[in-house]
């Protein structure tokens, strides 16, 4: 149910694990921080093919949200995106559509999957009756419950928890991914460890008990 994938050492300095999970190793792979080179997405696409679209996808720091699209790339029928983070994620890259890129990724959805209807930001307001696939920054948290290298929301946990709570009464949850933390080399010490792996433990428990659900 759980696939980890690993593009910096962000886990590895935090020592956060999840027993039985299924962990991709991409700590090798060029062109992949920020900006995803066409190799890279290449490597990355054919990678998670073969893992569970319909669990939790931990997908490393901010700099590589762009995945999310790469898991929505998979959902057959039409979704709604339920994203929770402090951006947008849907401005023009630098180098215009040529470059999938951890601010861009929600645009190049928007355009090139025509499953997708519609998409939400930090919303438990998502109308219909489509199937829900969940995306989490943990940057959309106040500084108080995550740390980041990019600007802090002021979200709760809490508030979190109960908007995703909000979008399940009505709406099946296909998928989820979260994304989010503070590596060493980024200047993270042990209080922002501590902090992040406690946001993991409650969203870790929040989907043994409500996990994504395929078909």
């Amino acid at each position: 149910m759980h696939t980890i994938l690993k593009l910096s050492s962000l886990y590895d300095d935090e020592s956060w694990s999840i027993p039985g999970a299924s962990v991709l190793d991409f700590r090798d792979l060029e062109g992949s921080n920020c900006y995803c080179s066409p190799a890279a997405e290449s490597v990355l696409r054919s990678a998670i093919a073969g893992e569970r679209l319909s669990g939790v996808h931990w997908i490393d720091s901010g700099d590589y949200h762009y995945i999310s699209k790469l898991w929505m790339e998979r959902i057959n029928g039409p979704f709604i995106l339920a994203l929770f983070d402090n951006h947008p994620d849907d401005q023009e890259g630098a180098f215009g559509e040529s470059l999938l890129s951890c601010g861009s990724w929600v645009l190049s959805a928007r355009r090139e999957l025509k499953q997708m209807k519609s998409d939400f930001l930090n919303t438990s307001a998502v109308p219909g009756a489509l199937p829900v696939y969940i995306s989490i920054d943990l940057d959309v948290l106040s500084p108080d419950f995550a740390r980041t290298d990019w600007s802090h929301g002021t979200m709760t946990p809490e508030t979190l928890l109960g908007s995703l709570d909000a979008i399940a009464v009505s709406h099946r949850i296909i998928g989820a991914d979260i994304c989010g933390g503070l590596t060493a080399a980024k200047g993270a010490g042990p209080e922002d460890y501590s902090i992040n792996t406690r946001i993991r433990g409650k969203l870790l428990d929040y989907f043994t008990i409500h996990p994504p659900v395929s078909g």
